[in-house]
């Protein structure tokens, strides 16, 4: 764990195609992230970077799809368990990430923390379907498969990060559970607590996970879960109703990773670094009136974007223009709070 004060950090995926800018985007933030660019190649794109390795999985680079054949899922099964076995089998190779070998290479031993990020096994296994379009997450040997798989995927990202700063950690980027408690999925909510909860339970190091989404709250804030990353711009109304929740889950240690900056140019272009104090302040004084320590918040988070965004018209622009303001939110916060 780290001491959070209301530091800053941001999503993996960012929209540039200029390496070396997106990685001084990324280093500008104080707990500093290896970028994801799915607009350099579809190799970046999460869902493909998670696949290296998989049995049965292919890339379709002209489509940009991810493609799984269940025959050869089986065909390739036993040699997957032979090389398996071998830790850096699922180190992610630098054809997959032009960012992600460099990043490694780098001195950040002055950060308070650095991170990495990966899709979780439950997005991926509902967005990835076989050759009749069904969830790869619907077949119970797959499943078994991919569960191992992504945690042997994060373990060893998180042992090589750790190996350059001791206070490394990789959180999940899960956009699918919040179409699983919602309904909206053949895969239930009683499967996805289960999963989960056993999935996190092979992971080392810090566990976190960050939704830009709307789900079951209480599901998460409850959660063996250390960080918990959340949309505070759009979704911070709903959010702190779980006043009880976010309690417990301080109470235990657990840091929030409030994404109050937007990243689409209409919203940014609303806003002001003292809007969006106010707004977050707002967010914090509900918590108070419900009987929150207001210390224990503020001490116990970060701040980060409301979300990623790839749709922009000037396709960067706006999204440095809010890591830009995520710095001046934290300044003024922490010399407001003095915290250190």
């Amino acid at each position: 764990m780290f001491d959070a004060e209301l530091r800053t950090t941001a999503m993996g995926i960012l929209p540039h195609t200029d390496v070396d800018a997106a990685l001084d985007l990324a280093l500008s933030v104080d707990i500093p992230f290896w970028p994801q660019l799915p607009r350099l190649s579809f190799f970046e794109d999460m869902y493909a970077q998670a696949s290296e390795g998989f049995p049965g999985i292919t890339l379709d680079l002209e489509n940009e799809k991810v493609v799984f054949d269940t025959a050869r899922f089986y065909e390739e099964l036993w040699a997957y368990a032979e090389a398996s076995q071998d830790p850096d089998y699922f180190t992610l190779s630098p054809a997959y990430s032009a960012v992600f070998h460099r990043f490694l290479q780098l001195d950040l031993r002055d950060r308070v923390a650095i991170r990495g990020q990966a899709i979780g096994p439950i997005s991926y296994g509902l967005k990835v379907t076989d050759e009749e379009r069904k969830p790869i997450i619907y077949n119970e040997d797959v499943k078994a498969i991919l569960l191992e798989f992504m945690a042997g995927k994060i373990n060893q990202q998180l042992a090589e990060m750790q190996a350059m700063h001791p206070a490394a950690f990789v959180w999940l980027d899960d956009p699918g559970l919040e179409f699983v408690f919602s309904s909206l999925s053949g895969y239930t909510d009683l499967m996805a607590r289960e999963d989960l909860s056993a999935f996190l339970a092979s992971l080392n190091g810090l566990k976190g996970l960050h939704l830009c989404g709307n789900p079951d709250w209480d599901f998460l804030l409850t959660a063996d879960l250390e960080l918990l990353s959340f949309d505070a711009y759009a979704r911070g109304d709903l959010f702190v109703r779980y006043a009880d929740e976010i309690g417990r889950f301080l109470g235990r240690g657990g840091i929030l990773s409030w994404g109050i900056v937007p990243t689409g140019a209409a919203d940014l272009e609303r806003e002001s670094a003292a809007s969006l104090v106010a707004r977050l302040e707002g967010l914090w004084d509900f918590l108070a009136e419900a009987g929150l320590d207001r210390d224990q918040i503020m001490h116990q988070g970060i701040l980060a974007p409301a979300t990623c965004c790839l749709v922009n018209p000037d396709r960067t622009e706006t999204v440095e223009q809010a890591f830009a303001m995520l710095g001046a939110i934290s300044e003024t916060l922490r010399e407001r709070y003095r915290l250190h």
